[in-house]
């Protein structure tokens, strides 16, 4: 079984020595607070996650990579519009690995950064160009951002 233990951030400004991104391109097939079936298009790959409920920043994911193809086929035909497009950067800050995600769409001019841990008491230093600790702030989730976008929630869209 796999195990997803993260933490989220809203980034206050971007690091002056970001790399170039991927670009991404996620649906998903089943939304419930209990599972998500999401499909990916990361650069030139297609993957199938299944994750379960979060529970104390933890929950089970399940990955699987899939043919290109197939992931186009399923994000036209499954996912209705609840699509989700942004551009990941990898950043590295004291030695951990941190995900920063540019959401483009209709999550335009949300920024936010993640760090997965090993296990939840892990220490790890916050980096200057992360703020607030959305963890805990389902709006933030990507599977809520599909339902609710970002750029609604100034227009009564948020959740």
């Amino acid at each position: 079984m796999g195990i997803e233990i993260e933490k989220k951030f809203l980034v206050n400004r971007l690091p002056n020595d970001l790399g170039p991104g991927t670009d991404i391109c996620q649906g998903y097939i089943v939304n419930t607070p209990d599972k998500v079936v999401r499909v990916r298009i990361k650069g030139d790959a297609g993957f199938l996650t299944i994750k379960g409920r979060t529970v104390a920043s933890v929950r089970q994911e399940f990955e699987y990579e899939i043919p290109v193809k197939d992931a186009r086929q399923l994000l036209d035909r499954f996912c209705d519009s609840q699509i989700i497009e942004k551009c990941r950067h990898i950043h590295f800050h004291q030695g951990t690995k941190w995900v920063i995600d540019r959401f483009c769409g209709a999550n335009q001019g949300l920024v936010m950064a993640e760090i997965e841990l090993s296990s939840r008491d892990q220490p790890f230093a916050v980096p200057p160009w992360a703020e607030k600790d959305v963890t805990d702030d389902h709006r933030y989730c990507n599977a809520c951002l599909a339902i609710h976008p970002y750029t609604t929630w100034q227009t009564g869209g948020k959740p």
